[in-house]
């Protein structure tokens, strides 16, 4: 039943119809634009991103925190509230008690970045497929997965990372000046740097950039919602579905992260969801079950949801990665609650990375090795499948 892709199996178009909407311009010349954006193959490094020093750290006044007994402050950023004395920081490490103010550390100064990352490595896979991103991340985080990823700079003080030089405005003037369509806080935390976030997503609109981020959604309420209110996309990670887990394994609360979503799905703002699958962790599929009806009830049929392997990192390099058959069989749980787009992540070129309507069945968008993307049954300037005509919700052009 399953066509090991699909629900309704993996449809492709017929010769005849293919090149009928080819003829038609439908299929808009029968590829995605490469990069929708040109030139951007010379684009290695951005000015400011070059020279970088260990410790670059910046002394900016932060947002979200009060003054509590004198000198002392409470952050509201996350739910972990820390009250901190003068000279301390809180638990993310990147923001600090300087006599009686808070002061972030991390503003404009991002430890990885990517000038032209695939957008589909966000994951973002229905929001300007085949563009490219700059993608870049600070050092922190207010959460200690035994599972991160990028735990080299999510889970170190920014005076332990090469910091680069690239304030909110370097940052909008060279993606306009490379025709790059958008930004994305990535690879650590964005609330970690919340007010580079704002300002740069600010200003990016401004300009007609676009902004994302890809976050963990351990957020207080208000400067979650300020951050719905300035970007333009965002992906979540789920990380489980289970307290336990969230306390045991993250270090956070489940209870949070599902506000978090639902506060985002009510916005109206364009969402994707990840979860990374750790292998005798978080893959008891009754658990991951349950996992997909609420977000189902919470977040609707069509919001794209990724199921991604595992590689062994930080302090679970003892396990094996995720096996494909896990995965998959996960999906095919995703789709039997009612889900419409469930993703395979991190299978380089695996069929369930790519786009299937719902309804007939096609491959709309194949994702290939290399996050090569192809339009094979799009209809780009409408947004709909070119067979069946049902529209497939998302951004698909700049």
């Amino acid at each position: 039943m399953w066509g090991g892709e699909h629900p309704v199996g993996d449809l492709e178009l017929t010769r005849r119809e293919f090149l009928d909407m080819c003829t038609k311009g439908s299929l808009a010349a029968c590829a995605i634009p490469a990069l929708q954006g040109q030139g951007l193959g010379t684009l290695s490094v951005l000015v400011g991103a070059k020279d970088t020093r260990m410790g670059n750290v910046s002394n900016k006044v932060a947002k979200y925190w009060h003054v509590s007994r004198g000198t002392d402050t409470i952050c509201t950023l996350c739910p972990r509230m820390c009250d901190i004395k003068i000279g301390e920081r809180g638990f993310c490490g990147v923001r600090e008690n300087q006599g009686g103010k808070y002061i972030t550390k991390v503003y404009g100064k991002p430890a990885t970045i990517k000038p032209t990352d695939p957008m589909e490595k966000g994951p973002f896979y229905h929001f300007l497929p085949a563009t490219r991103t700059i993608a870049l991340g600070t050092a922190g985080c207010n959460l200690n997965c035994k599972f991160c990823q990028s735990w080299d700079v999510a889970q170190t003080r920014p005076e332990q990372t090469d910091n680069k030089d690239l304030s909110p405005e370097s940052l909008v003037s060279q993606a306009l000046k490379y025709n790059i369509p958008s930004i994305t806080f990535t690879f650590t935390e964005p609330t970690q740097c919340i007010e580079y976030l704002l300002d740069t997503a600010a200003l990016a609109r401004q300009n007609g950039i676009y902004t994302l981020a890809h976050t963990a959604g351990y957020i207080c309420q208000e400067p979650l919602k300020d951050m719905l209110a300035v970007l333009d996309a965002i992906n979540f990670d789920l990380k489980g579905f289970t307290e336990d887990f969230y306390r045991d394994m993250t270090g956070g609360e489940l209870h949070t992260v599902l506000a978090a979503i639902q506060t985002a799905a009510a916005s109206g703002i364009w969402m994707e969801l990840t979860n990374l699958v750790v292998p005798s962790y978080n893959d008891d599929p009754a658990t991951f079950r349950e996992m997909c009806r609420w977000i189902l009830d919470n977040c609707g049929a069509d919001v794209p949801f990724h199921v991604s392997q595992f590689f062994p990192q930080y302090r679970l390099r003892r396990l094996d990665p995720t096996p494909w058959e896990t995965l998959r069989s996960l999906r095919r749980i995703g789709f039997e609650v009612g889900l419409r787009y469930v993703y395979l992540g991190n299978l380089d070129g695996d069929p369930g990375e790519s786009t299937y309507c719902p309804k007939c069945g096609i491959k709309l968008i194949k994702r290939g090795v290399g996050y090569t993307v192809q339009n094979t049954g799009l209809d780009l300037a409408t947004g709909r499948c070119v067979k069946c005509g049902l529209p497939i919700p998302g951004l698909w052009t700049v």
